[in-house]
């Protein structure tokens, strides 16, 4: 399976630095203008998109739903199993305020936020869904669309990283990051958006392979 994974669009509450997890907010005003750079790198690679898959949280089924405006694809489905982490009492607190209060934020990947869930268990339940959808779209093409902590959590489990370490390289709005997952193993990651801070801060080049074997993009 190929999985093309991408951000969701920008947010009131990305512009804002708040924290929003399993909440939601309205898409900033200049919303479309990532969303329309991403689609013109994936039509321009004439890649065709098989299905689309998204999180349930509004702003990536909406998302979801402009990028099958984008490719003409009919239907998309939708997933609690990719979701933002939960934050559980956490939603809507400054970001600042919650890394001078909360000292086991991003530092620490099994600590559970107060009536939420850790990164640990967040990257657990979407690892399990992008496996069971390799194992479903062996020979498929897939558009997943989900969030910044998603992200972080897949490229740490497919590309076998330290996760505790980074629990805060930014996934900017651009991202676009191409797994190859052959069962349930990723043998060649690449990204095609604007580069996330994996790459930036030298963590991994891309296109980046965990096998001997190059796999055609």
């Amino acid at each position: 399976m190929r999985a093309i994974v991408v951000r969701h669009y920008k947010t009131t509450s990305n512009e804002s630095n708040h924290i929003i997890g399993w909440g939601d907010a309205p898409p900033a005003e200049s919303w479309q203008d990532d969303l329309n750079k991403v689609a013109e790198i994936l039509l321009s690679t004439h890649i065709t998109v098989d299905h689309i898959y998204t999180s349930s949280l509004h702003r990536a089924i909406n998302t979801g739903k402009f990028y099958a405006d984008s490719f003409g694809i009919k239907d998309i489905y939708s997933s609690p199993a990719i979701r933002e982490i939960n934050y559980g009492k956490l939603v809507n607190k400054n970001k600042k305020w919650v890394e001078k209060n909360i000292p086991e934020h991003k530092t620490n990947s099994d600590f559970v936020y107060p009536d939420g869930e850790s990164f640990s268990q967040m990257q657990e339940r979407s690892v399990a869904f992008i496996d069971s959808l390799s194992l479903q779209h062996p020979d498929e093409t897939l558009l997943i669309v989900v969030h910044a902590g998603v992200i972080r959590g897949l490229v740490c489990h497919y590309l076998e990283l330290d996760y505790n370490s980074n629990l805060k390289q930014h996934m900017g709005h651009q991202y676009i990051g191409v797994f190859t997952i052959e069962g349930k193993t990723c043998v060649r990651y690449n990204e095609l958006g604007r580069p996330s801070e994996f790459v930036r801060e030298g963590v991994i080049e891309v296109p980046y392979y965990l096998t001997n074997q190059a796999v055609n993009e």
